[in-house]
């Protein structure tokens, strides 16, 4: 298991920022992969960006240029920040982490952009 911290969402207006941030909380595990996907109502679960050990990333097309994933290896943590916060970005944000060949998941925290 490795059980995955959310924080960072909120309430924000459009043209602002959030940093999110997700942290695998006591574990020791290698995480080859940890990213974010987004889940809007009524909507099916969407990737949004990951990184790899390596520092490779992958972006969803509607959010490169504004997001910007970050990973501490280390601290086996990953960051996301959004800026130019749009209202269509509001969802609630999945952290994922992928090790051992398996996907855990946080319990998601709340974004929401007002217009």
């Amino acid at each position: 298991q490795v059980p995955l911290v959310e924080s960072g969402g909120g309430l924000v207006q459009a043209g602002g920022s959030l940093r999110l941030s997700c942290a695998a909380s006591g574990s020791s595990v290698i995480i080859n992969r940890m990213g974010w996907y987004r889940q809007a109502p009524g909507k099916q679960r969407e990737l949004v960006a990951l990184k790899t050990n390596y520092g490779l990333t992958n972006y969803a097309d509607s959010v490169k240029g504004r997001f910007t994933i970050s990973r501490d290896n280390a601290k086996n943590t990953v960051y996301l920040q959004m800026n130019s916060l749009k209202p269509e970005d509001t969802a609630v944000y999945f952290c994922n982490a992928y090790s051992g060949g398996m996907d855990f998941w946080g319990k998601g925290t709340l974004v929401t952009v007002s217009s």
